[in-house]
């Protein structure tokens, strides 16, 4: 399975991402709770996120994890969801 799409996951990474997510972009008003783990993270219809907060959010991802997302169109495949982006981690042996 390709990790980009999200999938099983280890049980600690998926709170560890949404902390960093809300963290990070300073998401006060929200609870880990809140952040359905499926749910988009950017546009209508989900966190409503946008191009600022994905950089930021690489930015976290790098601090955090020490990995680096290269490519624009991977980089949305991986920061579709909370999800995606644990998997992505995943795969890549930094969770």
């Amino acid at each position: 399975m390709d990790p980009r799409h999200g999938g099983r996951v280890s049980n600690d990474l998926i709170p560890r991402i949404k902390t960093l997510i809300l963290e990070g972009l300073h998401l006060d008003e929200l609870s880990p709770a809140d952040l359905d783990p499926d749910a988009p993270l950017f546009g209508d219809g989900g966190l409503g996120l946008d191009s600022v907060d994905a950089l930021e959010l690489v930015m976290e991802l790098e601090r955090q994890f020490g990995v680096q997302l290269q490519d624009d169109q991977a980089s949305r495949e991986v920061l579709r969801s909370v999800r995606s982006i644990a998997a992505w981690v995943e795969a890549q042996g930094a969770g």
